[in-house]
């Protein structure tokens, strides 16, 4: 049976390519563009893994959607990616406990994300196709 993947991004383009990606992979995907939207999903969909972008409509919209998975859902594994280390030249991640204490992410991948890294991450938390 293929493993469900919550995808949340408000990016178009790279959500149909990321989903077709996934599918063509063997997974089961659900696509959405807003945290309206995912939380509407979630109401009848508990997801192998989530993997949801950091500003969606808002610049914390991803923190937000993390601490929600992880509060109602806290099995799910979470990768959040984000474009804010190419946009802003800061530096950002989750590599030491105490930063997925508070971003509550398992996974913090740089956009743009190359669909073997995602794939890889995703083997890693024992959500494969």
């Amino acid at each position: 049976m293929a493993h469900n993947i919550l995808l949340v991004d408000d990016d178009v383009d790279y959500l149909t390519a990321m989903r077709l990606q996934l599918e063509s992979a063997g997974y089961h995907v659900t696509a959405v563009e807003s945290v309206a939207a995912a939380h509407e999903a979630l109401k009848t969909l508990t997801p192998d893994a989530a993997v949801v972008d950091l500003m969606i409509n808002e610049p914390d919209d991803g923190f937000i959607m993390c601490h929600f998975l992880k509060k109602h859902h806290p099995s799910v594994p979470v990768i959040l990616v984000t474009a804010v280390t190419s946009e802003t030249g800061l530096d950002f991640d989750a590599s030491t406990k105490e930063e997925r204490a508070w971003i509550k992410a398992d996974v913090v991948l740089a956009k743009p994300v190359r669909f073997e890294q995602l794939e890889r991450e995703l083997s890693r938390l024992g959500v494969e196709a």
